[in-house]
């Protein structure tokens, strides 16, 4: 099944089912989608009813807006490893982003005044369904409530001031996340499923989920070890080679472009780039 975190036309925030063109209004069983999957998992939500709206009146929403936690694992696809000229590593490469960096399907992603240096990544996202702390990988993937696409867009050169990422990857509205959430049984085995970006109607990564170094469950158990993972958080899994930064020229994305990342049953995440507003 699918979710989606949507505005309604009246302005509220809901969450809801999709089927086929239409999404069944769950929100009178949860405040909110990270709610709904902390109180008892989607599987009870597949059997709710509420009022039905088209997809087509609906604006939406990260497919979770307030995650406690989005935790990116970086170089974890060897064909980027090898265009960044990172060393292996015997663990995860673990970064964050804020709640606040997240976008929804078809919403803008901005690239700031101060920068000229926005790239796109596309990944896999994770969506915390089972709570936990020291995860084994043996049962890492009974705690996955579903994925979705992810576009960890960066602004090179502020990931490049030091070692550390976390200001490259937090400026506002630079993360795509959507459209919506798809549950495990939907996305179906996602080993040969291949991660592809486009970027104005070009693909510039295509590789299969299967050749991530460090595999979900690897993740999950790593993350887990060090923090307690609760539901609605978000794990964004890596990207594959072929980033705009390690290009010659570099491929930067620029106002007026559209980026799309696409995951087979996943989903596909389509959103275009826009000027930071002078205030």
């Amino acid at each position: 099944m699918k979710y989606v975190s949507f505005r309604a036309p009246d302005g509220a925030a809901h969450f809801g089912r999709v089927e086929g063109d239409h999404v069944v209004d769950l929100s009178g069983s949860a405040p909110d989608l990270k709610s709904a999957i902390a109180a008892g998992g989607l599987a009870a939500l597949g059997k709710g009813e509420g009022r039905t709206c088209a997809l087509e009146s609906i604006v939406l929403l990260p497919v979770v807006p307030n995650p406690g936690k989005i935790l990116c694992v970086g170089h974890n696809y060897e064909s980027h490893r090898q265009e960044t000229q990172r060393a292996k590593v015997d663990h995860p490469s673990i970064f964050t982003r804020f709640a606040d960096t997240l976008v929804a399907h078809h919403q803008p992603i901005i690239r700031p005044r101060i920068s000229d240096s926005l790239d796109y990544e596309g990944e896999l996202a994770v969506v915390i369904g089972l709570g936990g702390r020291a995860i084994p990988e043996s049962e890492a993937m009974a705690h996955v409530a579903g994925y979705a696409c992810f576009n960890d867009a960066s602004i090179r050169d502020w990931q490049w001031h030091t070692s550390q990422f976390i200001p490259g990857k937090n400026f506002p509205a630079t993360g795509g996340l959507g459209p919506w959430l798809v549950t495990p049984e939907e996305a179906g085995d996602l080993t040969d499923v291949h991660v592809i970006t486009r970027l104005n109607g070009a693909v510039v990564q295509d590789q299969p989920i299967g050749d991530m170094i460090f595999p979900i469950p690897k993740i999950i158990a790593y993350i887990s070890s060090f923090t307690s993972l609760s539901p609605g958080d978000v794990i964004a899994t890596g990207t594959p080679g072929g980033v705009g930064s390690k290009r010659t020229p570099p491929l930067w994305m620029k106002p007026g472009d559209t980026v799309e990342v696409e995951i087979g049953a996943v989903g596909r995440l389509v959103n275009t780039i826009a000027a930071e507003s002078v205030q």
